[in-house]
């Protein structure tokens, strides 16, 4: 049985006139266009495609994005929108699959084409001084993702770009405030999109730009206060930045009336739990309990090779362990959570967000209902560079707000194959140094993530007169803005070199060090 979810978090009030929803058609970049929105100090959330005009009307907002999709729009049984959408006078924009869509809801066609546009492009302006596109370079360079593509639109419709190759690269209605890109202006790779996202924003939706993280802050804050009264709290504490500020708010909020428990679950990396303590007792004067937990983990993950089993499993342990010890902190009534809003849409624990779990998140519902906690999630609406950016405004140390991300599930999603405690340690050694020699060459800010990953590999190697067949451990090393779309980092040959010679002569049982140079998409950050 699992906890009940918890309500969508009230947003600021100065946000709530300004809200934005993206409709999710299954884009990989959905959340960046929320991103990018949230930029311009505009609240922005992502509901489900076919969510109605109806309940549209009721969340008031301000405009609407249509995002891309993998679909195309003319196949049986392709993801459609409520056509009383466009009838709403609340401005829509459509991007690649939302832009084919409303061509074809409102009279024009979409077909594949030929010659298909993945990567840049440029695009030329044709409606020189149009709004939507305000202070854009005349010749400014794009990125497609596409091989469907607008054909022919209604005469109600009028071109305002195209390339080489799509004479429909952009389009606006005449008299409705709709509009369509073909292009993505929410990925890096179109260096002038967030002029054209503000110019939609600004211009046609009338936004003011009034949501900020100092108003969230307060107002959570003061909320927390409200809804807990004297009661007691409890806050699962891991060391990361998500915890940490979720811990920050509510020591603020009620101060010694919250109790929190970090779970040693032996995944950890290492001398992770003498850090957390010390960082949590140099910043918060309140109550902790640590629970280990190596042995109880280690036996549910023996044998267990499949990487959403691994998650599972560990999910389940955890609410164990914490449970158990939950239930020895007396007066207790709330359960805080370091929830973002990635987790909530992925998880399919938004009401009105995408209905498909991408993964699962042990931070999303699970603990039993007869616990009888009520659940707190104050970032369930945030995206983790807003989390960081809040940390910072509370006083957190920028050593603990930058830390770079560290998996829920910990190290048992970097050691492929079984989890063994000889493998973890083996990864925990390999991990402290590639994470060390960054931080020595000063890059680690410079970079978004790093860390190592034991292959399930054995190759044959020679270390002074003998033959040796041990692991082979790859090093990952990514720069991002965002974690939705990552670049593999491009460290100096040097660097390279010290990293693999010092887990080679330093950590037993590795012989062969290789570094993964893939980006995401089409790779994922983390391995498993």
């Amino acid at each position: 049985m699992t906890a009940p979810a918890a309500a969508a978090t009230p947003v600021p009030t100065a946000a709530a006139a300004e809200r934005v929803l993206v409709l999710d058609f299954g884009s990989q970049f959905a959340q960046l266009i929320a991103r990018r929105v949230r930029e311009q100090n505009v609240y922005c959330e992502i509901v489900r495609h076919d969510i109605t005009a109806a309940r549209v009307r009721e969340l008031a907002p301000i405009g609407l994005i249509l995002s891309g999709g993998p679909n195309s729009v003319y196949e049986q049984g392709a993801p459609q929108c409520d056509a009383g959408l466009f009838d709403l006078g609340i401005p829509v924009l459509g991007i690649c699959y939302g832009m084919q869509l409303i061509c074809q809801a409102l009279g024009g066609s979409v077909q594949s084409c030929p010659s298909r546009e993945y990567g840049r492009a440029e695009c030329e302006i044709t409606a020189a001084g149009a709004g939507l596109f305000a202070d854009v370079s005349p010749q400014t360079q794009v990125w497609m993702s596409h091989g469907d593509q607008v054909t022919g639109v209604a005469a109600d419709f009028e071109p305002l770009a195209q390339t080489g190759t799509c004479p429909y690269a952009a389009i606006r209605h005449r008299e409705r405030p709709i509009f369509g890109l073909q292009f993505h202006p929410e990925v890096t790779h179109t260096p002038e999109g967030s002029k054209v996202l503000r110019n939609f924003l600004k211009t046609f939706c009338g936004a003011e730009g009034a949501w900020k993280l100092g108003d969230f802050a307060d107002e959570t804050i003061q909320r927390i206060r409200e809804q807990v009264g004297d009661d007691r709290v409890i806050c699962g504490l891991s060391g990361g930045v998500d915890s940490s500020v979720v811990a920050a708010l509510l020591y603020q909020a009620i101060g010694p009336q919250l109790s929190c428990i970090l779970v040693d679950n032996g995944l950890l990396r290492l001398d992770e739990e003498r850090l957390v303590v010390e960082e949590f007792s140099k910043h918060f004067k309140t109550d902790l309990h640590v629970v280990k937990a190596e042995e109880q983990f280690l036996s549910v993950l023996a044998g267990v090779t499949d990487p959403q089993e691994k998650r599972r499993r560990i999910g389940h342990t955890f609410i164990d362990c914490f449970t158990s010890e939950a239930r020895k902190i007396e007066g207790a009534k709330y359960l805080a959570q370091g929830t973002l809003y990635p987790d909530v849409i992925e998880s399919g624990a938004a009401p009105d967000g995408p209905a498909d779990t991408i993964k699962l998140h042990h931070n999303v519902g699970g603990l039993p209902e007869e616990l009888g906690f009520e659940l707190i999630e104050p970032l369930r609406d945030l995206f983790k560079d807003e989390v960081r950016r809040l940390g910072l405004q509370l006083g957190l140390p920028e050593e603990l707000v930058w830390r770079h991300p560290f998996p829920g599930p910990g190290l048992a999603v970097r050691c492929l194959g079984e989890v063994t405690k000889d493998k973890l340690d083996t990864l925990r050694q390999a991990d402290a140094i590639v994470v060390g020699e960054i931080k020595s060459a000063g890059l680690y800010r410079a970079t978004s993530q790093a860390f190592a990953v034991l292959l399930p590999v054995q190759s044959v190697g020679v270390m002074g007169d003998s033959r040796t067949y041990d692991n082979a451990l790859a090093v990952r090393c990514v720069n991002t803005d965002d974690f939705m779309t990552a670049d593999w980092s491009h460290l100096p040959y040097d660097l390279l070199a010290r990293i693999s010679t010092r887990i080679i002569n330093e950590v037993k049982g590795v012989n062969r060090v290789v570094y993964d140079i893939s980006s995401k998409p089409p790779a994922t950050i983390e391995w498993e």
